[in-house]
């Protein structure tokens, strides 16, 4: 009988995919075919997964969807859409809702989503060694058991972290003998190996282990993303990828600094060395540099070794250094001050600090700084809370450039902060620009998101619409000139 590797490289054989070693990297996915922008590399539904919020019914534990959601009577904590749902889910959440159910109400609020996903992974495995479940080339443990823990490189804080959440499960699942240590060394795995679990629009719905997407390596410049449809994950093809290529997603927010992507990857145990990170500096000047105090000239400034001051790479002007360091303490006071406004839930008035925030770093950073950028999502957000469309249209305009600056053409937060645009343009009866914006939205959005889903069939709906309306209205002037 072919070993378990075995199986799964005939699989991905048929894919157009297979296992490789990757120099430096260790395991890798590499393509067997091209791909094309759009395709769909590999698609998995996880082996174990569950909702973020637990206890307050988020979303669906077996589709993720949100709405008509109903817990179950026994144990308090499960919750579905649908009857098709539960009964999809049955066979495992059986075992899950008796030990759930015998639990303390003290106890259920020590079931974080880390704990149930070791939950439920205990029990799948379970099931599918008793023949109970069905087990396939891609949906079995031996894939979650040859994924990497880096456990020799975990510090000993965390190390006893683990043996304490091991504890936690062998009481929830007292009728199951577990190896403690294995259970540890598994949220080991989960760590650098689990995914969010996100919504179309990437917002966080839950965690989901992908095991064999997980053997998909990271850059900064992925030529795929990886995008979920419920909680079934696709990886998708962003450019053109080559027979023998390796196939790479980013695991972290990549507009970000060199530095900063490095950090966020440290809980992964790598040091990324893509194009990217080896080229590094130019960029990061930009994302992270101070402008250049010419107001007509787009450079940027990197330190003078020379003298305490920041001197433009572009016409040589230069910064005092002390000038630098005040703005930046005042914008340190002013986001403190809108901070709190936001906590105490006075949108007006941190949208008001927000904007004399975003003034000062005008003055000070960079038109492409992510610092810039950060503050004019949340005014962009703030000022969607309060329902101002026009000044979040004009902060979502603002962060567009900035988005196709920092990630390559077809990403999907390019495509959803033009889908942002296009609504509220179209709000706001700004027709022609919502149809330019929704088209830009929709030739990004297809290939990260393919054309299948619910929110794309929602997009292409809101373009057909804003077209038809252009084409009304061309129509309705060329009928008034005659």
């Amino acid at each position: 009988m072919a070993s378990w590797l075995e199986q799964l490289q005939r699989e991905l054989a048929g894919r157009g995919l297979a296992v490789a070693s990757i120099p430096g990297k260790g395991r890798g996915l590499i393509a067997t075919r091209t791909f094309f922008p759009g395709d769909v590399i590999l698609n998995q539904e996880p082996y174990a997964s569950t909702p973020n919020k637990i206890l307050v019914g988020s979303s669906c534990d077996h589709c993720f969807t949100s709405g008509n959601l109903r817990k179950c009577s026994m144990c308090q904590v499960t919750w579905y859409c649908s009857t098709n749902c539960q009964k999809e889910e049955w066979k495992l959440h059986q075992l899950e809702c008796r030990a759930m159910a015998a639990l303390t109400e003290d106890r259920k609020k020590m079931l974080t989503p880390t704990i149930r996903l070791m939950v439920r992974l205990v029990l799948k495995r379970k099931l599918q060694n008793e023949k109970v479940i069905p087990s396939s080339s891609i949906d079995n443990y031996n894939l979650v058991d040859a994924l990497e823990s880096h456990i020799w490189k975990v510090d000993e804080n965390h190390l006893v972290l683990y043996a304490q959440m091991a504890n936690l499960v062998s009481l929830i699942l007292p009728l199951i003998e577990l190896d403690l240590k294995e259970i540890a060394h598994t949220f080991s795995k989960f760590a650098c190996n689990a995914h969010t679990i996100c919504d179309p629009e990437l917002r966080p719905l839950g965690t989901g282990l992908y095991p064999v997407i997980s053997i998909i390596n990271h850059s900064c410049v992925p030529n795929a993303v990886l995008i979920f449809d419920g909680r079934t994950a696709y990886v998708r093809a962003l450019q053109p990828i080559g027979k023998n290529e390796e196939v790479s997603i980013s695991y972290i927010e990549t507009a970000a600094v060199t530095k900063k992507r490095h950090n966020d990857l440290k809980q992964y145990f790598f040091t990324c060395s893509c194009p990217r990170c080896v080229k590094g500096s130019e960029e990061d000047a930009l994302l992270e540099g101070f402008r250049c105090k010419n107001q007509t000239c787009d450079g940027f400034l990197l330190p003078d070794s020379g003298k305490k001051a920041y001197t433009c790479q572009k016409c040589s002007v230069s910064r005092d250094e002390e000038e630098i360091q005040k703005m930046r303490s005042e914008i340190l006071q002013l986001s403190d001050k809108a901070s709190s406004f936001l906590s105490s839930g006075n949108k007006a008035e941190a949208g008001s600090v927000y904007k004399t925030i975003e003034q000062l770093e005008q003055n000070l950073y960079h038109a492409f700084s992510t610092t810039l950028l950060h503050t004019c999502e949340t005014l962009l957000k703030i000022y969607m809370e309060l329902q101002d469309w026009r000044t979040a249209l004009a902060y979502c305009r603002l962060t567009v450039p900035v988005y196709e600056r920092v990630y390559p053409p077809f990403h999907p937060m390019i495509g959803l902060q033009f889908y942002t645009c296009g609504k509220l343009e179209w709000l706001l009866e700004c027709t022609e620009d919502a149809l330019k914006s929704l088209t830009r939205a929709t030739d990004i959005l297809k290939v990260t998101h393919g054309t299948k889903s619910q929110f794309m069939k929602e997009l292409f709906g809101k373009l057909e619409e804003a077209r038809a309306e252009v084409s009304f209205r061309i129509s309705s002037r060329h009928g008034h000139d005659e």
